[in-house]
């Protein structure tokens, strides 16, 4: 992660919004949260602003999703983040920042969802509302999201190793086996379809039990429906995952479900790893990640067996 050279204020953007967007300046701010890219503040009752603030494509990202969301929101059963304004680069601020609509409720990695059959029929609905053919133009995902799992094998040995060293996994041969399991799955041969790409904990939003939004979606590209598929290992209470698979289709091939496992096992090292961090106060660290990574574990391995 890289701190950015600008401290972000409320007083910084009342002025970076007097200046770009003088209509929405006197609305009253309040902080919102630290993501792993961006900062988000509301803005009154219905609006949010963010701001890159820690990693160095953080405004790319932005743009795409500036770009990207507005097409494919209305068609999404959950609430989303749908873009509303663009701020530009600045002297004030040399990096661009979005204003968009406010989505209500609590981060799953603080309140999981708990009504484990409408989590799951909630979760798949969204997804399969949003896994449709993507055009050609949309991007591929970064650090390989969509892919072919093969493609991100090294990033999977790393976040293995540091887990293990760390002494975080119990069983790392069962680990070991579900992932060699999904690396043999063949790939995804149909068309590259619209993902979201980052589908974790602190990117779906519950109220009473159940999935209420979806932010964060500078992720978004297009590829193997897998990657998203992956989500309900660490996102959904235990035994509902075979609902969730029916609800989204009855129709999905034994090798995209198993390419899935691959991507939600990355998934749980990886937060797994941002966890600890959090337990132990580094840089990037968030304890509320771990809890849900490593049920996913759990979950993954008890699946395999």
């Amino acid at each position: 992660m890289e701190g950015t050279e600008s401290e972000i204020t409320a007083d910084l953007i009342a002025e970076l919004l007097r200046d770009q967007h003088p209509d929405l300046a006197d609305l009253p701010l309040t902080f919102g949260a630290h993501g792993w890219d961006n900062q988000l503040w509301r803005l009154g009752d219905d609006l949010a602003v963010r701001l890159p603030w820690a990693t160095g494509d953080a405004g790319d990202l932005l743009l795409k999703e500036y770009t990207l969301l507005p097409a494919i929101a209305p068609r999404l059963p959950l609430e989303v983040p749908v873009p509303q304004r663009l701020g530009e680069p600045s002297e004030r601020f040399p990096r661009p920042w979005i204003v968009t609509t406010w989505v209500a409720g609590e981060p799953a990695d603080r309140t999981p969802a708990t009504r484990g059959n409408k989590a799951a029929d909630t979760l798949a609905a969204f997804l399969a509302s949003l896994h449709k053919p993507a055009p050609t133009d949309v991007p591929a995902g970064r650090n390989g999201r969509g892919g072919s799992l093969a493609d991100i094998s090294e990033g999977f040995a790393h976040f293995f190793n540091e887990a293990i060293d760390r002494g975080l996994i119990a069983d790392p041969d069962a680990v070991h086996q579900v992932w060699e399991d999904a690396l043999a799955a063949p790939d995804w041969t149909g068309p590259p379809l619209w993902l979201h790409g980052d589908l974790h904990p602190a990117n779906l939003l519950t109220r009473d039990g159940n999935f209420c939004g979806v932010v964060d979606f500078g992720d978004m590209c297009a590829g193997d429906p897998a990657c998203d598929l992956a989500a309900c290992w660490i996102l959904l209470p235990d035994g509902v995952i075979d609902r969730f698979y029916q609800t989204y289709s009855s129709a999905v091939d034994a090798a995209t479900l198993r390419r899935a496992r691959g991507w939600a096992l990355i998934k749980a090292l990886a937060c797994l790893i941002i966890g600890d961090n959090g337990v132990h106060g580094r840089p990037g660290g968030k304890a509320t990640w771990g809890p849900p990574a490593e049920a996913s574990l759990q979950r993954l391995i008890a699946d395999q067996s």
